[in-house]
């Protein structure tokens, strides 16, 4: 496998790790400043694991650069609209159990991250719940929905919407066996 064909997160890995050292934290003092575990710092700082959003937002917030630049290696640059068009989203290739678009990566000082989500179907075992700081606004776009909200299941269905705490533990499947569809806007 060439470097072109590694995975997203390798390539954000290396960007992490560079924002860290730019800002000449050390690996403790950066979990320390975004609350998070050092062990959690240093393993997506390796480049072995996927790395969630909120865990780049939180990193983004604390060193004052944009999720873009730590997502994608470029800046975000416009300042006063920016149009997504259909399909055109930024990937956010960093977690296998959905796929993300970013729907603002263009828009510099954004104070919410917009995202287009697919969420494949997939056994209710297989959901992975996670939580982080922030809160969340979805509304389920098409097709419907099981999200796992510290251990309620809740059943959603197209233009029904939720706003959460994602300090919450939170996951997402597809049911019916096909995949739904939502915005969801992460503060």
């Amino acid at each position: 496998m060439t470097e072109h064909d590694a995975p997203r997160y390798k390539e954000i890995a290396k960007r992490l790790r560079g924002l860290r050292e730019g800002m000449d934290y050390s690996e403790a003092e950066l979990a320390k400043r975004i609350r998070a575990d050092v062990a959690l710092v240093k393993r997506y700082e390796s480049g072995e694991s996927e790395i969630p959003v909120s865990f780049l937002m939180d990193v983004a917030h604390e060193c004052g650069v944009d999720l873009t630049d730590l997502i994608s290696g470029g800046k975000a640059y416009l300042h006063n609209y920016a149009i997504v068009r259909k399909d055109e989203g930024l990937s956010v290739n960093r977690r296998k159990d959905y796929d993300y678009k970013s729907l603002a990566s263009r828009f510099t000082g954004r104070l919410m991250e917009p995202f287009l989500v697919r969420v494949p179907p997939k056994e209710q075992a297989q959901v992975n719940c996670i939580s982080h700081k922030g809160q969340e606004f979805s509304l389920v776009l098409k097709g419907r929905l099981e999200l796992h909200l510290d251990g309620k299941i809740e059943i959603l269905e197209a233009g029904d919407s939720i706003y959460f705490r994602s300090t919450i533990s939170h996951g997402l499947r597809g049911l019916d066996g096909k995949e739904a569809l939502l915005l969801s806007v992460i503060i």
